[in-house]
């Protein structure tokens, strides 16, 4: 299966759970390749206005993997506007990810899945899953070996 795995990292972290993942679908015989949103020049959290610089195709894909990172107990914005932006996804399945600071998904992390989800599905997606990786020091490995493990099962 041919995978994309489309990601907005800003720090670092989401990406470094992407090529994770990117590693384990490969391993599992799938061609992945790892796709980039990013905007022109700096962004906050506080930014409202911004554009959008490089935007993936994935229409080449058998299916997709969308992750962000939470902010604000929210979907990233520049992830949403991605996803409401790109061509329809009728016919993929499509995992969401996201990462985020505080300890438990229902702290950001599972609204921003919803939020995700709720876009993909609107552009035709097939939801096949989701996973919250949890950054704090305490919980980030076990929670983003969870995540790969849930996510590498799906495709």
């Amino acid at each position: 299966m041919n995978i994309g795995i489309v990601v907005y990292s800003q720090t670092g972290h989401t990406l470094e759970v992407c090529e994770t993942l990117r590693d384990r679908l490969a391993g599992q015989g799938h061609e992945v390749q790892v796709e980039r949103v990013t905007v022109v020049g700096e962004r906050t959290p506080k930014t409202q206005t911004f554009e959008l610089e490089a935007v993936p195709e994935i229409g080449s894909f058998d299916a997709v993997v969308v992750a962000s990172y939470v902010e604000a107990f929210s979907l990233c914005q520049v992830m949403g506007r991605y996803l409401k932006q790109i061509k329809p996804l009728e016919g993929k399945r499509v995992a969401c990810l996201v990462t985020q600071q505080f300890p438990y998904p229902w702290m950001g992390g599972s609204r921003a899945v919803r939020q995700m989800k709720k876009l993909c599905h609107a552009r035709g997606a097939t939801i096949a899953g989701s996973a919250v990786v949890n950054w704090a020091k305490s919980r980030r490995e076990k929670t983003m070996a969870q995540a790969i493990d849930r996510l590498g099962g799906l495709f």
